[in-house]
């Protein structure tokens, strides 16, 4: 069975949080994400629900002229914001997702990552196995999320198992487990 790693940083954004906003912290994010997924000039990454961008455009950097970066999103006002940023630099490809599939190439990229995207997953499985197969033997997928906040509301269309506005760590890991991937680090 071709092996693929889960790398989860759950209680990293708790710390982060409040610092999103500026430029510099998305810098510090893609550094750490860099390292975490072993980066290097001609890599081939992906974002899943890249929003604005702002990973997209630090991991392009990183990869290099030689390398290349998948930005995936399913909101169609993003999407456009994307396929903006996605023309200042060459190595990147915009790609529409869909609730169930990310719709990136079978076995393109060395990494994955996605940022506080996991928790707002419909179809969890799916994508899931999107991801999985998405990736390249030894591939590495790093999910940033939060566990739920006590007394708030989930995100309508999820999984009831969340338990509010969050994923909790454990059923994250479960689904991803389920999917193929190996926990590498927490």
């Amino acid at each position: 069975m071709r092996r693929r790693s889960l790398i989860l940083t759950l209680a990293l954004l708790a710390l982060l949080t409040p610092f999103c906003r500026a430029q510099h912290s998305y810098q510090r994010e893609a550094d750490r994400l860099a390292v975490l997924l072993n980066w290097q000039p001609g890599s081939v990454v992906a974002e899943i629900g890249a929003g604005k961008g702002e990973l997209t455009l630090a991991a392009a950097e990183r990869v290099g002229g030689a390398g290349h970066v998948y930005s995936t999103e399913l909101d169609a006002t993003k999407l456009a914001q994307l396929r903006k940023v996605a023309q200042k630099k060459r190595n990147i490809t915009v790609l529409q997702a869909a609730e169930g599939d990310t719709n990136l190439p079978h076995e393109c990229c060395e990494s994955v990552f996605m940022r506080l995207v996991y928790h707002h997953l419909t179809k969890p499985a799916e994508i899931d196995a999107s991801l999985f197969q998405s990736l390249k033997t030894g591939g590495l997928l790093a999910v940033i999320d939060e566990e739920p906040k006590p007394g708030s509301s989930r995100v309508e269309g999820v999984p009831e198992n969340r338990g509010g506005h969050g994923v909790p760590q454990k059923i994250m890991i479960e689904e991803l487990t389920s999917a193929g991937f190996q926990v590498q680090k927490v």
